[in-house]
């Protein structure tokens, strides 16, 4: 836990578009979020709806292990995340929610990126977040 609060940033910025997408059937949860931001441009973003099931879940625990969730149609019944720009260009998106697998069963956690494909199909509203330039001689440096 002491090296998730070393590790945090406050970043200023401001709010920019808003994309309501579509993620096809057997597409990675993950891989898709980042595959639409590339799509339309998007540097950064925040997750802030989503709507739909999974063939199976995978998702990660604190112990370094994952907790597999077997469907089909694992229903996502919450989904907050953001995506980030690397430094070479890409993006990567870390999402975390809650899944009901069909025994009724609830899990929560990340998503395991490339192991959580979709059932049906997947609506996810993301939005723009742009953050201020750094200034060469700030505390940012």
């Amino acid at each position: 836990m002491a090296d998730l609060v070393a590790a945090a940033v406050v970043e200023t910025g401001r709010m920019g578009r808003v994309a309501y997408a579509r993620i096809a059937p057997n597409e990675d949860l993950v891989q898709g979020v980042e595959k639409l931001c590339l799509a339309e441009g998007f540097r950064n973003a925040f997750v802030r709806g989503a709507l739909g099931s999974l063939v199976d879940a995978c998702l990660a625990t604190r112990d370094g292990g994952f907790v597999a969730v077997k469907g089909p149609a694992v229903e996502i019944v919450s989904l907050a995340g953001e995506v980030r720009e690397k430094p070479d260009g890409s993006v990567r998106a870390v999402l975390s929610g809650v899944v009901a697998g069909t025994d009724g069963a609830i899990h929560g956690g990340p998503f395991v990126a490339g192991a959580n494909p979709i059932c049906m199909t997947f609506e996810v509203t993301l939005e723009e977040w742009l953050p201020e330039e750094r200034m060469a001689n700030s505390e940012w440096g």
